[in-house]
């Protein structure tokens, strides 16, 4: 699993021209799932995604979470972040989940962050989205299960 987290001054999503998520300050989480994903490793991607503190302080340092600032979450499904451009031009997303089960977990994400207190928005899964963001930083970080979870 991965999420693409961009810390925003505001983000939204429209879907055939249409605002369909919209948030003020947090977190943009662009989410890829692979078929080895499961529910464990959604929870603990959660958890740490939570926990990043990359909000800054009254001193200018970033040491507060999405929680210390009252932020919000735009959450998109993007397979795109299981690209495999190792060959050719054209990338392959032969590791990306099937819609099936990547939809599930997907949801099974937005419906945990959001039980959590947070202000969650989101995307539609499989549609042709149209997201805006005013990267605040800018700052954008990678979390990787692969890495996180060993």
């Amino acid at each position: 699993m991965k999420f693409l987290v961009q810390r925003v001054t505001e983000s939204t999503v429209k879907v055939d021209g249409e605002v369909v998520g919209s948030i003020n300050k947090g977190f943009l989480v662009l989410v890829g799932i692979s078929d080895s994903d499961n529910s464990e490793i959604a929870d603990k991607m959660i958890d740490k995604l939570l926990k990043l503190r990359i909000f800054e302080d009254e001193n200018g340092k970033t040491n507060l979470s999405i929680a210390d600032v009252n932020g919000e979450l735009l959450v998109i499904s993007q397979f795109t972040l299981y690209a495999d451009c190792r060959r050719g031009n054209r990338p392959s997303f032969t590791d990306a989940g099937k819609p099936d089960m990547a939809n599930e977990l997907y949801e099974y994400i937005l419906s945990k962050i959001s039980s959590l207190g947070f202000k969650t928005e989101h995307g539609i899964f499989g549609a042709d989205m149209k997201v805006s963001l005013i990267n605040d930083g800018p700052f954008t970080v990678m979390l990787d299960s692969r890495e996180i979870i060993k």
